[in-house]
């Protein structure tokens, strides 16, 4: 299986303790984490998760364009609350663009496109996450039943393909400000978000 477990380690953050775990394509290069909390231990109850999309300018910068910065802190202070859960962090940067083309689509958005048309005309998907590594990465931790964080119906569809029990969906509505009101806008309007 090319896609496989790599390295483990604890790490302290400014909400809390977690572990962190490293997956890796060896075929690709291409390397995935899983930011954890207490799933050494065995419970039957469904597992609190969020599949998050890197997002270089949100996670790590603060931009207000998007809400992926406030989405990740929001996750992992609930994780931290409830004392058990996980974060799938996929480095699928800007839906599955990459950056270079990100930003291109923000250059576009600046000229008054909306997130989803950017896309479409740098010829690119609107959406080109794939979710398959979720597969290795959840069993690895003996995942089955899920309580998915999320407003994007079509992770739950992934997980569900992927033989995963989704038993709850959590919304998750932070970081709205005047500079992302028309890119969250569109995700429920265009791109079938739920509230």
């Amino acid at each position: 299986m090319p896609f496989q477990f790599v390295a483990s380690s604890k790490l302290p953050t400014q909400h809390g303790h977690f572990d962190i775990a490293v997956f890796e394509d060896a075929q690709t290069g291409e390397e995935h984490v899983a930011l954890s909390l207490n799933m050494q231990s065995s419970h039957d109850a469904p597992v609190l998760l969020r599949l998050h999309s890197e997002c270089l300018t949100g996670d790590a910068f603060g931009s207000l364009r998007c809400d992926c910065g406030p989405q990740l802190n929001a996750t992992m202070q609930l994780i931290q609350q409830v004392g058990r859960g996980m974060i799938l962090y996929l480095r699928q940067e800007g839906r599955g663009i990459g950056l270079p083309n990100k930003i291109r689509a923000y250059a576009l958005q600046d000229q008054g496109h909306d997130t989803l048309d950017a896309n479409l005309m740098l010829g690119l998907p609107a959406d080109g996450r794939t979710y398959d590594m979720c597969k290795t990465m959840l069993d690895h931790f003996g995942v089955s039943q899920i309580n998915l964080i999320t407003n994007n119906p079509a992770k739950q569809a992934a997980l569900e393909e992927l033989g995963f029990v989704v038993t709850e969906r959590t919304p998750l509505h932070v970081g709205y400000n005047a500079y992302n009101e028309g890119y969250i806008s569109t995700k429920r309007s265009r791109m079938g978000h739920l509230e």
